[in-house]
C-alpha cells in the first residue's frame, strides 16, 4: 500500500472510491446485520486512511464519503423514529499526543490559556439507544440508525430491567436519555454455551450478541437475553436542569439510570493520561467490553460555544485503545499459492484470542519479511489485528526461541504442483511457473472467474469451487457451462460422468432446489458484457477499470484478441492508463496457447456482447481532454467527470500540453496556474455546464 504522500490524484480518486465501498459494506454488516466482518482496528484503519487522503486531496471528497456519514440506514423490518436532535458520532484518536492536540484546539477556539475540565468516560462497546420520556413516562426507544432516523425498539427496551419506565417527580416534561446497551462478558459466554448446546447461531463477541438481542422483532427473545445499559448523554430536553456533564450524571443517578462508576472529571492533560493508563490496566478485569475512553468538555456553556463540525462535536473526542496484541506459538509455516502464482507464506498459530476474535493464522507477507524478522517454526510471536484483514506477526520473542530452532527456508518450487518458483529481479514475490497446470492457481482463477465483478455466478462460492475442482467436476471455466447437461441421467454413481450424470443434488449439503438455483444462475450469465469478460479472464494487472478501458477502445473481443495475437500494440499503448508493463502482460496473455484454448472453449457456450460506447462523438467536447481542479459547487466531481465523458471528452488528472480545457472550481491550485502558463482555455463550472447544454 502506497504512502499517502506518494499517491497521484488518479490513485487517490480510485482509492477513495474503493474505501467508500468497503466502509459502506462494513457499516451495513455492523449496523444492519449485527455481523461485523471487520475488527474495530481494521475499520478504524480504513476510516483513518480515507480521512488522511481527503486531507491531502480536499477537492476529491466524494458525495458518499464515509466522513459525511454516521451509522447506517434503517432496516425496513423496523418502524422508523426520527431523532429530534441527531445522534452524531465522535472523532477518534489513538495516541496521547493526539489527545493533547485536541485539548489545545479546544483552548485555541475558546481563546483560553488555563486548564479546562474534561469528563472522561469509558467507551462502551455496545449498541447506542435513545429513550424518550414524556411527563416522566417512557414512551419510545430507538437505535442510532444513520444518526437522523433510527429503528423503533420501544418494546425491546422495555424488557431491560435497568431502564426506568417511570421517573420520579421533578424531571423535565420532555426528556430523552441516550446511552449504550451491552451484554456482560459472563452473560455472553452463557448465551453462546446455551446456543451451542441447542445448535443455534454463535455470536462473535458481546457487542454482536447485544445488538442481535436488542434488535429482535419478537421482544420476548430480547427479554430472554441478559442485556444491560449505561446512560451517558441526552437528546431533546424541555428544560435542562444541569450545567455540566458531571451534574447530568448526578441527575441520572437520582432518576434511577445506571451511570458508569468509572466516569471521572480530569482537570489537566496529565490526569487524562493517568486515567487512560488506569483504564487500560483494568480493562481485562471489567465485566463488560470497552474500546476506549471518551473525553467531553465538562462545562455545557463551553460546549455550546464550541459547537459542532459537520458530523462531530468540537467538544468531544474518543481515545481508542491501540490494536490488541497477543503472544502465541507458530506451529507451522506453510505456503499459499494465488491466482497469479504468487507464493505467500502463512503462519499456523496456536489459537489465541486477539480483540475478541480467535486467531489461528497470520500472514507473513513474503520471504523478505520472514528473513527480516527471522521468523521460525516454534517461535513465540506477537500477533495483532490492525489494518490487515488477515492478522499479522509483529515480532518474535528471541528469548523464548527453542534451542533446536532453524531458519525457515523459502521453497524454490511450488508446494502444490512442483513447478519451479521464480523470483524476478526487483520483485518481492516468488511465483509458481506451473500456470494452469498448477491446481492452486487453477482454483483461484475459477474463483476469480465467478466473482462479483466478473461473471457473478451466485452459488459458486470459494468452498464450492474448491470441492468441485477436487472432485473433477469443474477443472476449467468452460466446465461451468456444461454442468447442467452433465448432471442428468439415472445412474446411482455419485461422481459418474457420461450417461449416468453427476447428480449434484445427491452431494452433501445440496438438494434439487439448490442445484436448480445454481443452474439458473449459470444460465443467466451465458451472455456477458465485454468489460466483465475481459476482467474474468484474469489477465495480470487488468482490473475492472482497465477492462472497461479495453472495451471502450476495442469495442469487440475479436478486435482486442486479433491485435494482441498479432502483437499490434499501437492502439493499446495509446490508451491513457495502460503503461508499458501492463501492456506487455496483456500481449503475453493472448500469446500463451493455454489461454487461447480456455477462451475458445468458453466461447462455445457463452456470448460476449460488443461494447456500445454511449459517449457522444458529435459534440464540441468530443475528443477533447478536460481537467477539473478546485471544489465544484454545482455538482460532484464524479458527476462532472461522467458529464464530460458522456459528450465524448477524456478526463485527465493532470494538466499538459495535450489538455484542451481546465474547469476551475473554488480554491483551485497549481493546475489553474499551469493552465495559464501553457495558454490552455479555462472554464468556470457554470461555463462547462453551459457548454454541455449547447453540445446536447
Amino acid at each position: 500500500m502506497k504512502e499517502i504522500k506518494d499517491l497521484s490524484r488518479e490513485e487517490a480518486m480510485a482509492e477513495l472510491a474503493e474505501l467508500a465501498q468497503k466502509i459502506a459494506a462494513a457499516d451495513n454488516a455492523y449496523y444492519q446485520n449485527d455481523a461485523p466482518d471487520l475488527t474495530d482496528a481494521e475499520y478504524d484503519a480504513l476510516k483513518h486512511r480515507n480521512t488522511a487522503i481527503e486531507a491531502r486531496f480536499p477537492d476529491l471528497v466524494r458525495a458518499d464519503s464515509p466522513s459525511k456519514r454516521v451509522g447506517a440506514a434503517v432496516q425496513s423490518k423496523f418502524n422508523k423514529i426520527e431523532h429530534r436532535f441527531p445522534m452524531l458520532s465522535l472523532g477518534d484518536v489513538f495516541a496521547i499526543a493526539e489527545v493533547d492536540d485536541f485539548v489545545m484546539s479546544v483552548k485555541r477556539f475558546l481563546n483560553l490559556s488555563g486548564d479546562i475540565d474534561f469528563m472522561a468516560e469509558p467507551k462502551i462497546d455496545g449498541l447506542s439507544f435513545a429513550a424518550r420520556y414524556e411527563n416522566g413516562v417512557f414512551v419510545s426507544g430507538a437505535t442510532r440508525g444513520d444518526g437522523v432516523v433510527g429503528e423503533d425498539i420501544t418494546a425491546n427496551l422495555k424488557t431491560l430491567p435497568q431502564l426506568p419506565l417511570k421517573l420520579p417527580d421533578g424531571v423535565p416534561e420532555v426528556l430523552e436519555v441516550r446511552g449504550e446497551v451491552y451484554m456482560a462478558k459472563r452473560d455472553f459466554l452463557a448465551l453462546n454455551e446455551r446456543n451451542a448446546a441447542e445448535k443455534k447461531k454463535l455470536f462473535a463477541n458481546p457487542r454482536n450478541a447485544a445488538a442481535g438481542s436488542l434488535r429482535q422483532l419478537n421482544p420476548q427473545i430480547t427479554a430472554e437475553r441478559k442485556l444491560s445499559l449505561w446512560a451517558y448523554t441526552w437528546g431533546e430536553v424541555s428544560a435542562r436542569q444541569w450545567d455540566t456533564q458531571a451534574e447530568f450524571f448526578e441527575k441520572l443517578a437520582e432518576w434511577g439510570f445506571p451511570v458508569n462508576p468509572l466516569n471521572k472529571v480530569c482537570h489537566t492533560l496529565s490526569e487524562i493520561e493517568d486515567n487512560f493508563k488506569h483504564i487500560m490496566e483494568i480493562r481485562a478485569e471489567l465485566p463488560y467490553d470497552i474500546d476506549g475512553v471518551v473525553y467531553k468538555v465538562n462545562s455545557l456553556e463551553l460546549q455550546n460555544r464550541l459547537g459542532f463540525l459537520t458530523r462531530t462535536p468540537r467538544w468531544a473526542i474518543a481515545h481508542k485503545f491501540p490494536a490488541e496484541q497477543a503472544l502465541t506459538r507458530i506451529n507451522n509455516i506453510r505456503i499459499q499459492v494465488g491466482r497469479t502464482g504468487a507464493l505467500t507464506p502463512v503462519a499456523d498459530l496456536e489459537p489465541v484470542n486477539v480483540g475478541g476474535v480467535l486467531v489461528s493464522h497470520a500472514t507473513l507477507h513474503n520471504e523478505d519479511e520472514i528473513k527480516r524478522k527471522d521468523i521460525r517454526i516454534g517461535d513465540m510471536a506477537v500477533v495483532q489485528r490492525a489494518g490487515d484483514v488477515i492478522p499479522q506477526v509483529v515480532e518474535v520473542k528471541l528469548d523464548k526461541r527453542p534451542a533446536d530452532s532453524v531458519p525457515f527456508e523459502f521453497p524454490c518450487v511450488c508446494p502444490e504442483c512442483g513447478a519451479h518458483a521464480i523470483r524476478e529481479e526487483d520483485e518481492a514475490i516468488r511465483r509458481c511457473t506451473g500456470g494452469l497446470t498448477c491446481p492452486a492457481q487453477a482454483k483461484e482463477r475459477i474463483k476469480h472467474f465467478v466473482s462479483k465483478e466478473a461473471f457473478d455466478i451466485i452459488g459458486l462460492g470459494d468452498k464450492v469451487v474448491e470441492a468441485f475442482y477436487d472432485d473433477g467436476i469443474i477443472k476449467h471455466p468452460a466446465d461451468i457451462f456444461t454442468l447442467e447437461e452433465r448432471n442428468g441421467g439415472a445412474g446411482d454413481d455419485l461422481f459418474a460422468f457420461g450417461d449416468n450424470g453427476l447428480h449434484l443434488e445427491r452431494r452433501a449439503g445440496w438438494g434439487k432446489l439448490s442445484v436448480d438455483n445454481l443452474f439458473k444462475a449459470i444460465n443467466a450469465r451465458r451472455t456477458v458484457s465485454l468489460p466483465r469478460f475481459i476482467y474474468a479472464l484474469g489477465i495480470p494487472q487488468v482490473g475492472s477499470a482497465t477492462a472497461l478501458l479495453l472495451a471502450q477502445n476495442y469495442g469487440t473481443f475479436d478486435a482486442l484478441q486479433n491485435d494482441m495475437t498479432a502483437r499490434e500494440t499501437a492502439k493499446l499503448v495509446s490508451i491513457d492508463g495502460i503503461g508499458g508493463e501492463m501492456g506487455n502482460d496483456i500481449v503475453e496473455f493472448f500469446n500463451e496457447q493455454h489461454n487461447i484454448n480456455e477462451i475458445n472453449a468458453l466461447r462455445k457456450y457463452i456470448k460476449v456482447e460488443d461494447y456500445i460506447d454511449e459517449r457522444r462523438t458529435d459534440s464540441i467536447l468530443s475528443g477533447k481532454t478536460v481537467v477539473f481542479t478546485g471544489t465544484l459547487e454545482l455538482m460532484t466531481r464524479a458527476e462532472a467527470k461522467a458529464l464530460a465523458q458522456k459528450f465524448g471528452a477524456k478526463v485527465a488528472g493532470s494538466v499538459s500540453a495535450r489538455t484542451d480545457y481546465v474547469v476551475v472550481g473554488a480554491d483551485a491550485g497549481s493546475k489553474a496556474q499551469k493552465a495559464a502558463e501553457l495558454g490552455i482555455k479555462t472554464l468556470s463550472e457554470a461555463e462547462f455546464i453551459a457548454m454541455t447544454a449547447d453540445a446536447g
